[in-house]
């Protein structure tokens, strides 16, 4: 297993970047989209948690890319994790705890060719006339 878990928020244009050592160090960090690929290169390998949405699916792929393991969490299972006031590092953190457990609630990371083929049968099922 990963020495290294890491809780990213990616909702925003600055993505916080969560980490908690071994030694009980915590590494917050605000990270520009345009970083993002750059940092985790020169970043020793990791279990990355990313809360589900929309873009998660393609940060996932270029994370895992570069050798990361890349779980993508239900954000019902995540919002349960939250201490505080909602702000991004507390998202960020409450991944990080999220993902940390045993027992999640994990969302399957969609490949480019899965999502192409299911534009591709929408299409054809709406150009046939048979969605009516």
């Amino acid at each position: 297993m990963n020495n290294s878990v890491v809780g990213l928020d990616i909702a925003k244009k600055h993505i916080p970047f969560y980490r908690l050592s071994m030694d009980g160090k915590v590494t917050k960090k605000k990270l520009k989209r345009a970083e993002l690929v750059n940092f985790f290169a020169n970043h020793p390998v990791s279990l990355i948690g990313i809360e589900a949405c929309g873009g998660a699916h393609y940060w996932a792929r270029e994370l895992t890319k570069l050798g990361h393991e890349v779980v993508l969490l239900n954000a019902r299972y995540v919002k349960g994790f939250v201490v505080g006031n909602k702000t991004d590092f507390n998202d960020a953190q409450a991944i990080h705890e999220a993902v940390s457990r045993p027992n999640k609630r994990v969302v399957r990371v969609t490949i480019r060719y899965a999502i192409v083929a299911q534009y591709q049968a929408i299409v054809l099922k709406t150009c046939s006339g048979k969605n009516r």
